[in-house]
């Protein structure tokens, strides 16, 4: 079935529809805000940024996700799922209204970040509760299409959002002025998004805590055992634990990428500044077009061959078309490589997501969706600091581009060799080989 085939079948459940409209509304005011941080923080006029500088601007936005991450996993198996979305929602819209105020007055310090902080920090009670809640508005058999279609319009939406922001941006002009409108656009988004959800059921999300054992209980009231809770489940069911894995050395080559391309636009390709943003939309652009095209196929070649060798034929891919379009460095050629992250990154999401709601149990879904995203950041941050002493401040380096796809080809040789079977393994049964 095509990528819009399946998204009608989805759309045909109402619970799903009301679900989906939540997401998208809410990334599209993601993207809002991040094209207002982003221009703010990164694009200045006469602004040469290091890798250094990159390094600790991602640590300081991203790594307390993974403090937060699992505080979001305990409560969402406890909390109705709708009431951490509205909740959600509406403290972002309050706090980008603080952030744009706070540009507007000139604050581009600690206060400036703190506020942009919480934003992203609310954040992930959001995107946990739903991933937690997808399954429960989606039959069984329908998650790996629901997996394509809704996480790949969200980051469209998100992509929407960005140019919306950059719209804004040009309506307010490329001061304080124009960054605090852009800000405020995203608040009022982040506002409509809670609204969506309250057309939700208060209970029909979950968590379904009638069959809650006992361990749940105990997991709301520390949540370091409720993290650990969470680590155990992942680590008895081979499929999730694999694919965390996988999604982690994923996250690392895209958070290379990321800095990477972010200083060859902004000290290298152009002069910096609107040039250089301008630049780097366009790769940003073509990297979610390839997300499309790895949502797309996805679920098309899952029906086909083993989700293990599609992963595998996937992460080929990436390094062969990092080594032909990015390893030259050429401002004409970058965007394909992007493409082909983009691509290889939500392609492999995609699969990976699926095999981790299948078979995690619906009472452990937060706390394993927490341990995902603290992954999915903590190995960002961990590839930023890693290019910043790799990398130099114009972001020429072929030999980070190689090593780039040197990941990518043995996380292919891991799937295509051990990893292969897995999804066809007892959806959240325990893996008898979980202590080799």
């Amino acid at each position: 079935m095509s990528f819009f085939g399946d998204l009608r079948g989805v759309l045909r459940g109402p619970r799903f529809r009301r679900l989906f409209g939540v997401r998208v509304v809410s990334q599209f005011a993601d993207g809002t805000f991040q094209a207002g941080l982003a221009g703010y923080v990164f694009f200045s006029p006469e602004q040469h940024t290091t890798a250094a500088e990159v390094a600790v601007a991602f640590a300081v936005l991203l790594l307390p996700f993974s403090v937060v991450g699992p505080f979001a996993g305990v409560l969402i198996d406890r909390w109705p799922r709708r009431r951490v979305l509205v909740a959600a929602s509406l403290a972002k819209a309050v706090l980008a209204a603080l952030t744009a105020a706070l540009v507007a007055a000139g604050a581009d310090g600690a206060p400036f970040l703190a506020a942009a902080l919480l934003v992203l920090s609310v954040n992930r009670f959001l995107l946990a509760a739903l991933s937690a809640a997808l399954p429960h508005v989606v039959p069984r058999e329908r998650l790996m299409m629901a997996n394509a279609v809704t996480p790949t319009c969200g980051t469209f939406a998100a992509f929407l959002g960005a140019g919306a922001g950059a719209g804004l941006r040009l309506a307010g002009g490329d001061g304080t002025a124009g960054t605090a409108l852009v800000l405020l656009g995203a608040g009022a988004a982040f506002a409509a998004a809670g609204c969506a959800a309250l057309t939700l059921g208060r209970r029909e999300l979950g968590p379904d805590l009638a069959a809650a054992p006992p361990e749940v209980r105990a997991a709301v009231r520390g949540v370091v055992s409720g993290l650990v809770d969470g680590a155990r489940h992942i680590r008895a069911r081979r499929p999730a634990r694999a694919g965390l894995a996988t999604i982690a050395g994923l996250r690392f080559v895209f958070g290379v990428s990321t800095l990477l391309t972010l200083l060859l636009y902004n000290n290298t390709f152009t002069g910096g500044g609107t040039a250089g943003l301008a630049g780097f939309s366009v790769a940003l652009a073509a990297s979610g077009a390839g997300f499309f095209a790895g949502a797309v196929a996805t679920p098309w070649a899952t029906a086909r061959v083993p989700t293990g060798t599609w992963i595998a034929v996937l992460m080929a891919g990436g390094a062969a078309v990092l080594l032909a379009f990015g390893l030259p460095l050429s401002p004409v050629l970058f965007p394909v490589a992007a493409f082909g992250v983009g691509a290889v990154s939500q392609g492999v999401k995609v699969a990976v997501d699926t095999l981790v709601q299948r078979h995690v149990d619906d009472t452990y879904r937060g706390r394993v969706f927490s341990v995902y995203d603290m992954l999915f950041n903590a190995a960002f941050v961990a590839a930023a600091g890693s290019a910043a002493v790799a990398v130099p401040p114009s972001g020429v380096s072929r030999a980070t581009v190689a090593a780039m796809a040197g990941c990518y080809a043995a996380m292919a040789v891991l799937w295509a060799v051990r990893h292969r079977g897995l999804d066809a393994a007892a959806p959240a049964g325990v893996d008898t080989a979980a202590g080799r």
